[in-house]
């Protein structure tokens, strides 16, 4: 057999199958739809648009529980309104069944939120205020010093600084004011109301050595509270300042001035010279000096005592900022009600500054002021903060003037906020001053001030009892 070309293959030779050739195979069915066939891709074509409407779905449902922590929250803030109603009728009972309420609400309302969070603090608050500590009947440690209080205040103070646009508005709308009020002056004393730790003057100590025709003279006199056993925290401060001030060849003195409280504070203690060219600054201090006039007829209240030493040393501009709220109202009611909103909305841009990060610290410092508003009645009371029309009128009385914050501070201030923070912050021109708002709500107000040419009192006094810390340098 020949192995090369194709296997023939061939059915064996025979009879056809009689079985097959009798056979007639039917026709092969039409075909038609099966219904199980048809389900399925009913099925599947249900599935591709469930699919297809999955996103308006789940915005749907992120819209509806929006609309549930809304509610939720606007629920949170009724029940809040109500515990302070009932803490102003001295209806302890309502005041406790609606904060319990509250402490229940807050489970519906997200943390991350600003009404949120800031929902945690005043619930806090009211429960301080109708269920204070009882003293326990075992010893327990005494109270933090006032020096540790202090410090612990500092370090929040700069945390706050850091997180918001807030501080940065106050100290440079402050610094501005500053600079076109001594522009040509040869020496100048900038008396500081609280130095803290001096965070404020960096910035301004390199714009005068910038100053066309060179720097000036200048003195620093910063006030703060009394130093720890061991150390001198005012000193420490003038040091830092003063190396900075000779790295850029600004001659420079420090001297800083202790005191508990800034009524304690007489204009012989400044130490004001003749020929200087004098600057008072104070951010954030005036609202803790608003407490009523003591009982003896004679006495004057703090803020009186304070503005008339101001105003006895002739500044030639007295820079005030101060939070835009009113949180001094006879009230509880008024004044819980106004405190809740406007720290709502602080915290609000606070989250907006930090991008949604949020700050532990910066938060702590805005507690402490919470708490005090909410916890804090007659002479203890510290944080008690008034509009801008109202400090008008004050520092009207005194004999200062308002000095209008120009359009070169205005579009500056907006470029510096809008560097620091997120978007909704806003800076406004109001008569004359500068507001910081969150949407259109101002927080924070800046406003400058002179001496009216009037003003005769004799600020010359050298003579000084008062605790104190000196330094000077020059290039």
């Amino acid at each position: 057999m020949a192995m090369g070309g194709a296997f023939p293959f061939q059915w064996p030779e025979g009879p056809a199958d009689p079985v097959l050739d009798d056979v007639t195979l039917p026709p092969l069915p039409t075909a038609a739809p099966d219904a199980g066939v048809a389900a399925y891709y009913a099925d599947a074509a249900d599935v591709h648009a469930m699919h297809m409407a999955l996103p308006d779905f789940a915005a749907a449902l992120a819209a509806m529980r929006r609309e549930e922590e809304e509610a939720a929250g606007i629920r949170l803030v009724h029940l809040l309104m109500s515990c302070a109603g009932a803490v102003e009728a001295a209806d302890h009972a309502g005041a406790s069944a609606h904060l319990a309420d509250a402490h229940a609400a807050l489970a519906a309302v997200s943390p991350t939120s600003g009404i949120g969070r800031v929902a945690v603090h005043f619930t806090a608050a009211l429960s301080r205020r109708l269920f204070p500590p009882t003293p326990s009947p075992s010893p327990s440690p005494p109270p933090p010093a006032p020096h540790a209080a202090d410090a612990d205040r500092a370090f929040l103070y700069h945390r706050f600084y850091e997180a918001g646009p807030y501080l940065k508005f106050a100290h440079f709308t402050a610094n501005q004011a500053i600079l076109e009020a001594v522009q040509g002056c040869k020496h100048v004393h900038i008396i500081d109301f609280s130095i803290m730790q001096g965070l404020q003057w960096p910035a301004l100590i390199q714009a005068l050595a910038l100053r066309p025709g060179g720097p000036p003279s200048l003195r620093l006199t910063g006030i703060g509270p009394p130093s720890p056993p061991g150390r001198d925290d005012l000193r420490d401060v003038g040091v830092r300042l003063a190396d900075l001030a000779r790295s850029v060849r600004v001659h420079f003195s420090f001297r800083g001035v202790a005191a508990n409280r800034l009524d304690e504070v007489r204009p012989w203690m400044l130490q004001v010279s003749q020929g200087e060219a004098v600057a008072v600054n104070s951010v954030l201090q005036l609202h803790r000096l608003l407490a009523d006039a003591p009982s003896s007829g004679d006495a004057r209240a703090p803020i009186d005592a304070v503005l008339e030493c101001v105003a006895s040393v002739r500044p030639r501009v007295f820079t005030v900022v101060e939070q835009e709220a009113d949180h001094n109202k006879p009230g509880f009611l008024d004044r819980f009600t106004e405190a809740l909103f406007y720290y709502s909305a602080v915290f609000d841009s606070l989250d907006a500054a930090s991008g949604g990060a949020g700050d532990a610290a910066a938060e702590a410092y805005l507690e402490r002021e919470i708490c005090d508003i909410v916890c804090g009645e007659g002479a203890g009371r510290r944080e008690r903060h008034e509009p801008l029309w109202r400090w008008r009128d004050r520092l009207g009385r005194t004999g200062l003037a308002a000095v209008p914050l120009g359009a070169n501070a205005l579009r500056q201030a907006r470029m510096l906020v809008g560097l620091f923070s997120g978007e909704g912050h806003c800076v406004e021109e109001a008569e004359g001053c500068l507001t910081l708002g969150w949407h259109g709500r101002p927080l924070f107000s800046a406003s400058a001030w002179r001496a009216e040419e009037n003003n005769q009192s004799d600020s010359r006094s050298r003579s000084s009892g008062s605790e104190e810390s000196n330094i000077s340098c020059s290039s």
